[in-house]
């Protein structure tokens, strides 16, 4: 068992990494425990139980992030980073603990039925951690808009004369006074929240708007720029969380991998079809079903949308104009059948999944040429 493959379950933690060592087809685990910032110490044990052979290791993603897998793979040992929903359950187990997941994990990799993630570059990954800071930006300034609007509606004051957050809204809210000083120092409070949190959102637009000028984001960015409802902050997401468009070989593959396909229990001679499975990347499968909304209204090129195509590949612009057209049918279609906006938006951002993959690929196949 000289040159057999070692495989290797490690279950990561913030503190303390389990460890589960397979040999070969032996049946013998080796099991310990070291910290998980004591990357020498765990590749030198690693390497003394493979006696020379080759090393596989693999665990799941989570909050610990790329930084282990980076630092095995720099001392030669091979590691995978995997889907934590795509590892195999067995229905009866009812124990879990970290020896065992170890265990489990070192098994799978032997079987070869686990499913590694597309692990980012360290320069992607800072990119995309921009793009998830802004969406967290983005939903703190929505929950204290919420709290400032149900504190004036708790004392009686509702805005009738127009949109929230608008000027004239906004001239409203300054013109606020309350009896009461606590009333008064709450109000305040929660509006100086309010335009801290406007203010950090539009910091982080401008550091992605200046990311998105630079190659290698530039010409995606300028291709998927081209499609109605998809801007400069949902190109550049779409970008970073794909990485790269070329490992989904067709466009269903990437609709499965952003959970947009319904769920589906059949047996026999019964179908049974659901709601969609909602697997994979729920930030990019966010954006898709936001930019999906734009297709209930008429195809139109207006302004900001004709100067975002200015510049970009005929054929690019071509097929975006097509598929506005589509989507918009498609959404009509499923509206008038009876289903809800809600469900026919879900339809829509599943096909706009394959049109983001065929609008990629076709600017892939120019820019190359």
């Amino acid at each position: 068992m000289t040159n057999a493959i070692t495989y290797v379950g490690l279950d990561v933690h913030k503190d303390e990494t389990v460890v589960a060592v397979l040999r070969g087809s032996s049946k013998e685990v080796v099991e310990f425990r070291v910290a998980t910032s004591a990357v020498g110490r765990l590749v030198k044990r690693l390497l003394a139980a493979a006696d020379g052979g080759p090393v596989k290791a693999v665990y799941e993603a989570g909050p610990c992030g790329y930084g282990l897998s980076r630092a095995l793979r720099a001392a030669g040992i091979d590691c995978q980073v995997v889907a934590p929903s795509r590892i195999p359950v067995q229905p009866g187990q009812r124990v879990k603990t970290d020896r065992r997941d170890a265990r489990k994990l070192a098994e799978l990799l032997r079987a070869g039925l686990l499913t590694p993630v597309a692990e980012p570059t360290p320069a992607e990954e800072s990119v995309r951690e921009l793009c998830r800071c802004r969406e967290n930006a983005k939903r703190d300034l929505l929950r204290s808009r919420h709290r400032l609007s149900n504190l004036l509606l708790r004392r009686g004051r509702v805005f009738r004369e127009g949109r929230n957050w608008t000027q004239r809204h906004r001239a409203w809210l300054y013109q606020q006074s309350f009896e009461h000083p606590a009333d008064q120092i709450a109000f305040a409070d929660y509006l100086a929240a309010v335009e801290a949190l406007e203010e950090r959102v539009r910091s982080l637009e401008a550091a992605m708007a200046a990311i998105a000028e630079q190659e290698p984001y530039a010409a995606p960015v300028g291709w998927l720029r081209c499609l109605r409802g998809v801007d400069l902050i949902t190109a550049l997401t779409v970008v970073t969380e794909l990485q790269d468009i070329r490992r989904f070989a067709t466009a269903r593959q990437l609709m499965s991998y952003l959970g947009l396909v319904p769920s589906e229990r059949s047996s026999g001679g019964a179908v049974h079809r659901g709601g969609i499975t909602k697997t994979g990347n729920a930030h990019l499968r966010r954006v898709l079903i936001e930019a999906a909304w734009h297709a209930r209204r008429p195809p139109r090129v207006y302004g900001p949308l004709r100067q975002r195509r200015r510049g970009q590949p005929t054929p690019v612009v071509a097929l975006a104009d097509r598929a506005m057209k589509r989507l918009h049918q498609r959404w009509w279609s499923l509206v008038q059948r009876g289903k809800s906006p809600q469900v026919a938006t879900t339809a829509v951002a599943r096909e706009l999944a394959g049109v983001i993959w065929a609008v990629l690929h076709c600017g892939l196949q120019l820019h190359t040429a």
